[in-house]
C-alpha cells in the first residue's frame, strides 16, 4: 500500500490558516501523515516530549504498535503533559493505534498497557486479525461526503462500546470504526497511506477550526 502524493485534494480548505500541527513521532507511520500535511499546505512539527507540545494547533497519533508507543510516552516523559494537553482541549486525531491510546478501556491489551484517554470508548485490539488479514475497502462518511473515504486496514482495533462519544464511520456491517468525542477523533483505519486526505481535512476545518475560536 503505497500513498499517491503529492496531489491529494483538489480545494483544500485548510491551506494557508497559520496552523501548526504535531505528529506524535515516537514510532508508527509518521511520515505518512506528514506528507498529507505537505500536500494540504499546513505546517507541522514532530512531537516526542512535553516541550514539543507547546503552540501546536492539534495532535496527530498515527498508527503503529499502541504498546510499544505507550512505553516510549514514559520514557520520553510525554505522557502526563500529553493527557493533560487532552483534557485542556487540544484537538487530537488518532489513526488505528492512535483510536486505541485515545481509548478510555481496551480489550485485549497487553499486561500494564495504558491508554492517555480522551474517548469515552472501549476498543478491541487487532480485532481483526493479524498482519496477514489487512485489507482495503471505502467508507462512507456522511459528515465527510462525496465519494467514498478510502481506508487500509491493518492489525486494526474495533469500537466495541461507544460511550457518550459521536459515531462517524462504521462498516456496512455495523462495526464502528470511528467516532468523535469534543476535541478527539478516534479511527481503526489508516487513510493517510492511500492518499487520502479528507479526514485531515475534515478534521482540520472543524475540530481544529473551532478550537481556535
Amino acid at each position: 500500500m503505497c500513498p499517491t502524493f503529492p496531489h491529494l485534494t483538489d480545494s483544500p480548505s485548510v491551506a494557508g490558516n497559520s496552523l501548526t500541527i504535531g505528529v506524535l513521532a515516537l514510532q508508527g507511520d509518521v511520515r505518512e501523515h506528514e506528507q498529507v500535511l505537505d500536500a494540504l499546505g499546513v505546517a507541522h512539527r514532530q512531537v516526542r516530549n512535553g516541550n514539543d507540545l507547546d503552540g501546536i494547533d492539534g495532535l496527530i497519533i498515527p498508527g503503529g504498535e499502541s504498546s510499544v508507543i505507550d512505553k516510549l510516552s514514559h520514557i520520553f516523559e510525554l505522557r502526563e503533559p500529553l493527557i493533560e494537553a487532552i483534557v485542556d482541549g487540544l484537538p487530537v486525531l488518532g489513526t488505528c493505534a492512535g483510536l486505541i491510546l485515545l481509548s478510555a478501556s481496551l480489550i485485549g491489551a497487553i499486561d500494564g498497557q495504558q491508554t492517555f484517554g480522551g474517548l469515552d470508548i472501549t476498543v478491541e485490539r487487532n480485532a481483526f486479525g493479524g498482519q496477514v488479514e489487512s485489507f482495503e475497502t471505502t467508507i462512507v462518511m456522511p459528515l465527510i461526503g462525496g465519494e467514498p473515504v478510502k481506508a487500509a486496514f491493518i492489525r486494526a482495533p474495533i469500537i466495541r462500546d461507544t460511550g457518550t462519544s459521536t459515531v462517524i464511520a462504521e462498516l456496512p456491517n455495523g462495526d464502528v470504526v470511528g467516532v468523535r468525542n469534543g476535541n478527539c477523533v478516534g479511527i481503526s483505519f489508516h487513510p493517510e497511506v492511500l492518499g487520502e486526505s479528507r479526514v485531515h481535512e475534515w478534521w482540520l476545518d472543524t475540530v481544529v477550526a473551532n478550537a481556535r475560536r
